[in-house]
């Protein structure tokens, strides 16, 4: 049961192949069996999975057929699950008590999900390691010596080793794309908005909070296929403008492959891109030409890659100075036992704090939207952009020793570059799914994001689910059947 898909995993629910309390109970005997080599499911809720587990399988009984019902699945460490601590790897926060679920949380539960606990991440979310001093280190299955990514990558980590088929985490600088890049699954960034964030903040920070500028919350799994069911129950509204809104995203813009208008991008004027990742790149141009794609390499409606990047880091930094300071933010750090020596770049930099002016912030702001024009306007010449995920594959464990620069195919990168592919998507709100290509020469995962139109996210599911059925996917890292 291990690599099945979550959708092939409802199915023998349904059929009563497998009852949700076998289910779960294989799923703890693989994580109490194989953790301790990768640290991925540091926060363990089987008692209260258990009773879910009995209850679904009640409702399996009365012919209930809701779309996740039975199924085990994990949440990132940073979402709040109501009994479980939420630390964002801050020690000592584990003392402020979490009464309620993540709206995504809740909507898991209501689509029958088992809930069985959380993954790790690093510090204050704010790197591509994976480590914190509340739970330690976590590993990537692919090399133990490599991370996960970060910072959602517990989940990735618990995914590819067959863990759970369905993991839920976040995204901001690459949160759910480096991770699942590196450990060779299936991520996706929905475009921003599309997910409440209520619940998904800083230990004793109002839950109730503005959503978070740029960041998302998204699913990761070992298909397409699992990612669009996992959207598919927690997409929509929050109270109160749920009160007026409904969602009603539009259908994928093709049904067959060869349909597809595809722009391949694989070079950055501010990054360089691992050779193994471009010649991927190149290879998977030529396939989806052979099956009757138009491919594309250059448009005039491109926005500038520099100022994405330029306006993206700009707000960042603005994000993490607004954070530093916030009321809400400054008493979960009050609550820690003092923060962690060798802080991860950017939680530095928000320590630092690089607030904008409220005009400078506007200005930024307008030239975002800008460049959303610029999309829209790419968007109407071509159905989706393929493009790195990062520019490296996974890169080896560091801890808190961050090196100043990376080498990437003989040139040097500086560490906090690391998401500048990431930008292309992040800034505007972009919808990105992210596939695997194959192994480097090294054997680590490559890994590609599929960037469509703003709410145009069946339309890049579609298309890796397409591109899976033709190409294949999600391979287990040697070792973990």
């Amino acid at each position: 049961m291990e690599y099945r898909t979550a959708r092939g995993l409802v199915d023998d629910l349904r059929a009563r192949r497998v009852s949700a309390s076998e289910l779960l109970d294989q799923t703890i005997a693989r994580i109490e069996r194989l953790d301790g080599r990768l640290n991925a499911v540091v926060v363990r809720d089987f008692d209260r999975a258990r009773a879910a587990a009995r209850t679904a399988d009640e409702a399996l009984a009365r012919g209930e057929t809701r779309p996740l019902l039975g199924l085990p699945v994990t949440v990132k460490e940073a979402l709040n699950v109501a009994g479980l601590p939420t630390t964002w790897g801050l020690p000592g926060t584990d003392r402020i008590p979490v009464t309620e679920d993540a709206v995504v949380v809740a909507r898991l539960k209501a689509a029958g999900a088992v809930v069985i606990g959380k993954t790790n991440a690093p510090t204050l979310l704010a790197d591509w390691q994976c480590a914190n001093p509340v739970f330690g280190v976590t590993c990537n299955p692919w090399n133990l010596e490599r991370t996960p990514g970060g910072s959602s990558g517990g989940g990735a980590a618990a995914v590819a080793a067959g863990f759970v088929a369905l993991e839920f985490g976040s995204d901001l600088s690459a949160s759910l794309r480096a991770p699942a890049a590196f450990c060779g699954i299936y991520g996706h960034r929905p475009s921003y908005g599309l997910v409440p964030t209520r619940g998904f903040a800083p230990p004793g920070a109002a839950a109730w909070g503005p959503p978070i500028d740029l960041a998302v919350l998204g699913p990761m799994a070992r298909s397409a296929e699992d990612l669009a069911l996992a959207l598919e129950v927690t997409a929509g509204a929050d109270v109160p403008e749920a009160a007026a809104w409904r969602l009603d995203l539009p259908p994928a813009r093709h049904g067959a492959l060869r349909d597809h208008r595809v722009l391949v991008l694989d070079s950055h004027p501010a990054v360089p891109t691992a050779p193994s990742i471009a010649t991927a790149l190149d290879r998977m141009a030529g396939r989806l030409a052979a099956e009757g794609c138009e491919v594309g390499r250059a448009s005039p409606h491109l926005p500038d890659l520099t100022e994405i990047l330029a306006t993206f880091v700009e707000l960042l930094l603005s994000i993490f100075s607004a954070d530093a300071s916030d009321e809400d933010y400054r008493r979960a750090r009050d609550a820690a036992d003092g923060l962690p020596p060798g802080l991860p770049p950017l939680a530095a930099a928000g320590a630092r704090g690089s607030a904008l002016s409220h005009r400078d912030w506007i200005r930024a702001d307008r030239r975002r939207a800008q460049i959303g024009r610029q999309w829209d306007r790419l968007f109407q010449d071509w159905d989706v952009v393929l493009c790195p995920a990062m520019s490296t594959t996974a890169l080896p464990l560091n801890g808190a020793a961050h090196p100043g620069e990376i080498a990437v195919g003989g040139m040097r990168m500086a560490y906090e570059q690391q998401p500048t592919w990431a930008t292309l998507a992040t800034l505007t709100g972009l919808p990105a799914t992210v596939i695997p290509l194959g192994l480097d020469p090294a054997g680590l995962p490559i890994g590609a994001q599929v960037v469509g139109p703003r709410f145009g996210d069946r339309t890049t599911l579609a298309f890796a689910g397409m591109m899976e059925a033709a190409f294949g996917g999600f391979t287990p890292p040697p070792g973990w059947i």
